[in-house]
């Protein structure tokens, strides 16, 4: 029987394909913020109800894909096990992780996230360009838990990463 893949909250970033973190489904990946109508403000995560700018009283919003590609604003290691909703097996010993905080220039904003698997903190600086991909956050009999990852964007000349 096949498993189900379902986002870890659903809403917050398109089906994107492939979880490697570089396949064909990446390419069509996005976070999906909301736009309010009125000022022009962009949230992520997304709300649906009234514009969290303080200035402003807008209720029309609009979903927005937002910026593929950022910078790196600032990172470390998870060396703890996160509580729920965090999916995790307790009988697997910890792995640590990388957390990365990405500002999206365009949408004036830093989005938090973890890297893609195998980018530790010696990978990353301040100001590097990295790029959000489709991940996996967990697995069990029934479902697939997909995310997102931020991942290093590979030099143009096709020599690895940007460091």
């Amino acid at each position: 029987m096949a498993r189900t893949r379902r986002p870890v909250v659903p809403g917050w970033f398109t089906g994107g394909g492939d979880t490697d973190g570089g396949g064909p489904g990446a390419e069509g990946f996005r976070l999906l913020g909301t736009r309010c109508g009125a000022c022009g403000a962009v949230f992520f995560p997304r709300v649906d109800s009234f514009c969290r700018n303080p200035g402003c009283a807008g209720t029309e919003l609009m979903e927005v894909p937002l910026s593929r590609r950022g910078t790196v604003w600032s990172y470390t290691d998870g060396r703890y096990r996160p509580p729920p909703p965090y999916v995790s097996d307790p009988e697997v010993p910890w792995q640590p992780y990388t957390l990365v905080a990405v500002e999206l220039a365009a949408e004036r904003m830093v989005v938090l996230g973890q890297a893609a698997p195998g980018v530790t903190v010696a990978d990353l600086r301040v100001g590097m360009p990295v790029e959000v991909v489709p991940g996996v956050l967990g697995e069990d009999a029934e479902t697939v838990w997909t995310t997102w990852w931020w991942r290093p964007v590979p030099r143009d000349d096709g020599g690895g990463r940007d460091r």
